[in-house]
């Protein structure tokens, strides 16, 4: 693939802001990953369109990314396109009880916007450091609630290039999943969310009393992906690390967190493969311990090589 030429043809298409080489570990949680041929901060929905049928007609690898928290991508170059809609779909508006977001919108910001506009619903996101079109990918979720519970509606833009406005029901949300996983040419645009009024200081107050408990239990000072493993059905994950004596363990610069042990860290100067190794460590030892074969959160990406 001649990318110099890529460069140039998507430049006078004018779709948005590129980077060239650009280092993922910039645009992960986890501050690691390889250098990517071509980063492009999308304008808009035209816009995206067209960048999807220039790189069908070419064959061009690509992946749209959100805010990065929940991916792990290899040290090696992604030979290909990396899109993000981080920069330019991030508007919100609000009708009544109902909040309307475009994907690449923070959840923290969502949740606090919530809370402004005396909206109750959302007090679970405020500490998960990704975008709504993430969460609803994966239904994120915490404290025994997940985006399920509240949207309304998605809109999307599907692998023949149409916008499609999908029901609750259609997304067939489970637990940390729906089926926008089983389809992955599909991209979130848009979120309708339906929240109910509440007591502003109340759900403050919440919030606050949460963000109090995560910063006492969780690693919230150094890059992590949150929570790397699913919970299996009879014993929370970090329960299983811990009993495998994994908790503070480190191979590099990767440690699986003192604080809980469903985190893994990076410590300041771990690679992608510090990361990785610590994953298969804790699944190994865990499998070897219960039985139980335990599901990543975390997406690995351009690791098929390795």
């Amino acid at each position: 693939m001649e990318y110099k030429k890529v460069v140039d043809d998507l430049q006078q298409l004018n779709l948005g802001t590129i980077l060239e080489n650009e280092p993922l570990y910039k645009h992960t949680t986890y501050k690691v990953g390889g250098p990517c041929r071509i980063f492009i901060k999308v304008f808009n929905v035209e816009c995206l369109k067209q960048l999807l049928h220039y790189i069908a007609r070419h064959h061009i690898p690509f992946m749209v990314i959100g805010k990065g928290s929940n991916l792990l991508f290899s040290d090696r170059e992604y030979r290909g396109i990396i899109i993000s809609l981080n920069d330019y779909f991030t508007d919100i508006r609000v009708n009544g009880e109902y909040m309307i977001a475009q994907a690449g919108v923070s959840l923290i910001k969502l949740s606090n916007d919530a809370c402004k506009y005396a909206l109750s619903g959302l007090e679970f996101c405020g500490g998960i450091p990704g975008s709504i079109g993430g969460a609803i990918f994966m239904n994120a979720g915490a404290y025994l609630s997940e985006m399920s519970r509240v949207v309304e509606e998605v809109t999307i833009l599907d692998e023949h290039y149409e916008v499609r406005v999908l029901s609750n029901a259609e997304m067939a949300f489970s637990y940390r999943r729906s089926i926008l996983q089983s389809h992955p040419k599909w991209i979130v645009l848009e979120v309708k969310l339906h929240l109910k009024s509440a007591d502003r200081s109340k759900i403050r107050q919440l919030m606050d009393h949460r963000k109090e408990k995560r910063m006492a239990t969780q690693p919230w000072n150094l890059p992590s992906a949150g929570s790397v493993f699913r919970n299996p059905e009879k014993i929370p994950a970090w329960q299983c690390i811990d009993e495998c004596g994994l908790r503070g363990y480190e191979i590099g610069g990767a440690q699986i967190s003192p604080k809980h042990s469903n985190f893994i860290v990076n410590n300041g100067y771990a690679s992608a493969r510090d990361i990785l190794d610590l994953i298969e460590l804790a699944r190994t030892r865990v499998y070897e311990r219960f039985g139980i074969r335990l599901h990543t959160e975390v997406r690995l990406v351009n690791w098929q090589d390795d």
